[in-house]
């Protein structure tokens, strides 16, 4: 009974002890923290030994904030270059090759206030599958137009297949195959022609598949074919994008003469690198119509004014006409006697004082004269015999 009425005591007075330390709010509790209290425990068994105090950890200096370190001062963005009113326009038509030449056109010239590059390219186009795009009534309506001034031509990686004509087809590359494909960019071209528009016609480069590459290499030669006689000038690329054995090369010499990448994975299409390398030589062959700001198709003659002038130089095709060699030469074109020798040397334009020799009479030249070439006439010959012949 005694250890009863203790242990209530004890209870009670450790209540009391603990009671102001709680508080209840609504359904929170919360501690009080306040400075701990004696109890009976402690009057009976002594007090709790102190806590030692905190150990003070000695503060850190503060780091001191280390200056950013001085970073290369990035060059000034270029300067954009608005393009003139009356700028050179040069338009792309083709398939995915002229999208990725129109891109490195649009670099090359970007600095060139007085051109600029339009893409009319349309990719997997070309001149087989017109039901899929009608290459001739498109440029038809861009001359109607007059969208253009110069006209770049890439075209042919997709026209392997074959053509259909109402009801017949022809097999790809055959001889009917290869009238009808002509046939389609001389359409093509006599639209360019008779609206006096220039054309650059960029023949095909390697392929990485060599059935795929023969097969690129026959429509290429159409294509150059077609293009001396439609009045183009044609671009022929291959050997450039070839390696130092001749073949395919993914890789060659950029721009700069720094081996790079040329094609892309499908050894098909160029890649960046590439079709800057295409940009460049292109340039080339653009300067024969544009200078600057002006384009004409009329070629000057280099040896204007000279007395080479009016010698006789041979012709070649392009543009249309008939250009001049830029090299004087005394070559006399098979349709035409020179009036006399001394034409080839002055260009006096002095009348003859006897008439010119005929084709007749250049086959009957007798043996030993310069313009026998071999078949000239033996006197002594038997007259049956006239060209001293066995």
């Amino acid at each position: 009974m005694i250890r009863f009425v203790v242990a209530m005591l004890v209870g009670l007075l450790v209540f009391i002890d603990v009671a102001p330390a709680l508080a209840q709010n609504h359904d929170t509790i919360v501690v009080a923290q306040e400075q701990r209290r004696r109890t009976l425990f402690d009057l009976l068994f002594g007090d709790e030994p102190a806590a030692p105090p905190p150990v003070q950890q000695p503060r850190r200096p503060r780091e001191q904030q280390q200056a950013p370190a001085p970073t290369a001062a990035l060059p000034p963005p270029a300067p954009t270059v608005n393009k003139a009113p009356d700028a050179t326009r040069v338009a792309v038509f083709g398939d995915s090759l002229a999208i990725d030449l129109s891109r490195a056109l649009e670099r090359f010239y970007v600095d060139d206030p007085n051109l600029v590059v339009i893409n009319q390219s349309v990719s997997s186009s070309g001149f087989v599958r017109f039901d899929f795009y009608d290459w001739d009534k498109a440029i038809s309506e861009q001359i109607a137009a007059d969208s253009f001034d110069v006209a770049i031509v890439t075209i042919g990686v997709n026209d392997r297949q074959e053509i259909v004509v109402g009801n017949a087809r022809y097999a790809p590359l055959t001889e009917q195959w290869n009238a009808i494909y002509q046939g389609r960019i001389s359409d093509f071209l006599g639209k360019l022609r008779a609206a006096r528009k220039p054309v650059i016609w960029v023949g095909l480069p390697p392929m990485a598949k060599s059935d795929y590459s023969a097969a690129i290499t026959h429509i290429g030669n159409i294509q150059r074919l077609a293009s001396f006689s439609g009045g183009a000038e044609y671009l022929d690329i291959y050997e450039r994008f070839l390696g130092e054995d001749g073949k395919y090369s993914s890789y060659g010499p950029d721009v700069s003469g720094q081996n790079a990448l040329m094609r892309k994975e499908d050894g098909i299409h160029f890649s960046a690198a590439g079709a800057d390398k295409l940009a460049f030589y292109l340039s080339q062959t653009i300067r024969t119509f544009y200078r600057g700001g002006a384009v004409s198709i009329a070629v000057v003659d280099p040896l204007s004014g000279t007395d080479a002038a009016v010698m006789m130089r041979p012709p070649f095709q392009g543009l249309g006409q008939t250009r001049l060699l830029e090299v004087a030469g005394a070559v006399i074109p098979i349709s035409r006697v020179p009036a006399r020798a001394g034409e080839l040397l002055i260009s006096s334009g002095m009348v003859p004082s006897a008439p010119p020799f005929t084709l007749e009479q250049l086959v009957q030249a007798p043996l030993g004269r310069a313009d026998a070439f071999g078949v000239g006439i033996d006197p002594n010959a038997d007259p049956l015999d006239a060209r001293g012949g066995p």
